[in-house]
């Protein structure tokens, strides 16, 4: 190397600039002879362990350069002994380790092909040549210069600059010596500015405890998992004609221990499973867990997408509670975010000091509704950071399924937007086209991967075919929550009941679509914030009729073809707004009322599990069955439920505050019926009234039916009977 090419080299090194910093520093052949090179700062004296013992090396700049000559290489990895301030330590050179990226690697990320990306960047501990250290990886293309930085360098970024991969825009290095634990960021100097940037890790594992933004190295996984048998019964399971009724969670607002603190992973999986069980739920489904700095956000603004929030503890530690809950025979869902992503300065956001992640013009890069970015799914690298996270989550955590955010937002690119403010697609339509094939590959890649596992979407719109197969040209879901019904029934529901009758198609409108898609019917969070008040405030009526009102609502949503989903509280009546800085109500569990709603909630849940009529056929119309749909004067609907196997129920549901007594019903089959459920028991806080002693057909037609049921019809109930088996 040339005197003029050295000197230039040496200037980038000290102006921290050098994009190859590997091609000065370490050991190299210089004509006949070797020459190791060290920028040291810190250091006071430096020597470097030979096959003659420690040569001394000389510090030939005053900001840090050290120098060893000699005819023979040093061993290699190169190993220094440094003294600072009196006190000196060995460690050894990490320009003296070879690249932690294959070639293959590198090339399936530019393709967004490498589904475990996770395991190829990030920080790592590793060994490497015999030694034990960390590896780092990061993807920041219209970097100069990118290097790691924390406490084990003074945070310098001059210290440790990684290693560039040319036009992969992938950057790595191996630092020795550093262990689980240590906190880092990367600094980030852009090619076209010069401006530096100190960002935490995209794909950083777990996080320093707000309000610091560092990543932490994490130590590989330590837990065993004992839920086996649960993945065996979850790949071979018809999803399709099996239950599904989802307890929706905030892990950090559930329930708070008694000095107000978040409980425990741990504390929950004593206490969430074993409720979660007994309450008869097949699914939990969790709010955003991946790291996010604001409570208030809830999750959604996530700034660590592979980091477990250490809220509730560390990675481990989740695991744990997911196997508890795969233990008990209950499903996981993981709420997850790709529609968006915060600004924060010290994450995603511009990583590179440029619009990488996201689109570089705002009508297509900006979510003004929400203030955040939009990922930019036409970009391989970007593409294959959220299909990577996916995977991450289902194989590292055993997570069963993902519910996909504001998928409406992520489809159009109109969305929240007037004229004017945003780009159409290259054939002038509204449609993101880019977003729909990273859905369609992130379906694909779920179903393939992980058998048995789902994918859920929160779409909002009539788009078509969400949850019919890519290959029918679908967008691949498993299921869609059906906002449309839950708008219908709950501005029905919160009509007095003098008034709905002249609102009865609200109740009926649903079924004209029920089977256009795998639905799941949601009452959700959402619904239950921001001035919309608690389910149970919404009810009209006095005290009485509000759970009244509730327990028929429940009755309603359980007997409806569709999956379920209920946030938590709803199962008891909680009687305030969700509030994300505190726990549920648990003391209104003292009262009666409160406890008939949860008991009504628990013999809803379980009946649902062990009544294939009302889970078999949910997506199939053949599973249903009006019986009269018109009785809007009365405010009443009456419907069949079937099974596969010809079995059936009859429900029957009064949404007034009246007394029916009388009341014949047409029935398919004659014969004895009983009584299966009564929202209006006293059990459940009810008047009482019903039908305890069984009912006989008569041969009397009616409602298209040529027998029928003379019945009590309780005030504000729903009613589910079932024919007798005959001898």
């Amino acid at each position: 190397m040339s005197k003029n090419k050295q000197d230039t080299q040496l200037a980038l090194i000290l102006d921290a600039r050098h994009h190859d910093p590997f091609a000065y520093l370490g050991s190299h052949r210089q004509d006949k002879s070797f020459v190791f090179r060290a920028f040291l700062p810190y250091a006071d004296r430096v020597w470097l362990k030979t096959s003659s013992g420690w040569d001394p090396l000389l510090r030939s700049h005053g900001n840090g350069l050290y120098v060893w000559q000699g005819d023979i290489a040093p061993p290699s990895p190169c190993l220094l002994r440094i003294e600072h301030d009196g006190s000196a330590y060995e460690q050894y050179d990490p320009y003296s380790f070879g690249s932690t990226l294959s070639a293959d690697e590198m090339y399936l990320h530019g393709e967004g092909r490498l589904l475990q990306a996770y395991k190829t960047l990030g920080a790592r501990v590793s060994e490497q040549d015999g030694v034990t250290g960390v590896r780092f990886a990061v993807w920041a293309p219209n970097a100069e210069r990118v290097s790691v930085v924390g406490d084990f360098n003074r945070w310098d970024g001059r210290m440790h600059p990684m290693r560039a991969h040319g036009s992969s825009g992938l950057w790595d290095i191996f630092i020795p010596g550093l262990n689980a634990q240590a906190l880092y960021k990367y600094e980030v100097r852009n090619r076209h500015s010069g401006n530096l940037v100190s960002k935490t890790d995209p794909y950083g594992f777990s996080f320093e405890q707000r309000p610091g933004t560092a990543a932490k190295v994490t130590a590989a996984s330590a837990h065993q998992w004992q839920d086996q048998s649960w993945l065996k019964a979850r790949a071979e399971r018809d999803w399709l004609h099996a239950p599904f009724n989802c307890y929706e969670v905030h892990l950090g607002s559930w329930r708070r221990n008694e000095a107000g603190q978040f409980l425990t992973y741990r504390e929950m999986a004593d206490q969430l499973v074993s409720y979660v069980q007994g309450l008869g739920y097949t699914h939990v489904e969790l709010l955003p867990i991946s790291e996010h700095p604001l409570n208030e956000s809830w999750g959604y603004q996530t700034t660590g997408y592979f980091g477990v929030t250490n809220r509730f503890g560390d990675p481990d530690d989740l695991r744990l509670l997911i196997d508890a809950f795969h233990q008990a025979n209950i499903g996981v869902i993981l709420d997850w975010v790709p529609g968006h992503f915060p600004k924060d300065e010290w994450a995603l956001a511009r990583f590179d000091g440029t619009a990488l992640y996201e689109h570089e013009d705002p009508r297509l890069g900006e979510h003004q509704e929400w203030g955040t970015y939009i990922f930019n799914y036409g970009r391989n690298e970007v593409r294959n950071f959220l299909l990577a996270n996916a995977h991450y989550w289902l194989s590292e955590f055993h997570i069963d399924g993902l519910r996909v955010d504001a998928v409406a937002s992520m489809l159009y690119l109109d969305y929240s937007r007037k004229a004017g403010e945003w780009l159409p697609n290259k054939f002038g339509g509204r449609e993101n086209l880019d977003a729909i094939e990273f859905l369609k590959q992130l379906n694909v890649m779920v179903h393939d991967e992980f058998p048995g596992a789902l994918t859920i979407a929160e779409e909002s719109t009539s788009w078509p075919m969400i949850s019919r197969p890519v290959y029918l040209g679908g967008l691949g879901f498993s299921m869609k929550w059906n906002m449309g019904w839950m708008n219908d029934i709950l501005k029905y529901i919160e009509h007095d009941p003098v008034y709905r009758r002249y609102e009865h198609d609200k109740l009926t409108f649903g079924q004209l679509y029920a089977y256009s898609e795998n639905f799941v019917l949601p009452f959700s969070h959402d619904e239950v914030v921001h001035g919309k008040k608690s389910l149970l405030d919404k009810m009209p009526g006095d005290a009485w009729q509000k759970f009244a009102n509730l327990r028929l609502l429940t009755t309603l949503q359980m007997t409806t073809p569709g999956k379920k989903l209920n946030f938590m509280g709803n199962e008891f009546g909680q009687g305030r707004e969700w509030n994300v800085n505190s726990s549920l109500d648990w003391h209104l569990l003292d009262a009666h009322w409160h406890q008939g709603m949860q008991h009504a909630s628990r013999d809803l849940n379980h009946l649902y599990r062990t009544i294939p009529a009302l889970y078999e056929l949910d997506f199939e119309g053949q599973g249903f069955e009006w019986i009269d749909c018109r009785d809007h004067d009365q405010s009443t609907i009456s419907f069949q439920r079937k099974a596969r196997d010809g079995s059936f129920i009859v429900v029957l549901l009064n949404f007034t505050p009246v007394l029916r007594t009388g009341y014949r019903l047409g029935v398919p089959v004659p014969g004895d019926y009983v009584e299966l459920f009564n929202s209006d028991a006293s059990y459940y806080g009810g008047s009482n009234q019903g039908n305890g002693a069984g009912l006989r057909s008569e041969a009397h037609s009616w409602m298209g039916h040529p027998h029928s049921l003379v019945v009590t019809l309780p005030p504000l109930a729903g009613v589910i009977l079932q024919r007798k088996p005959t001898q």
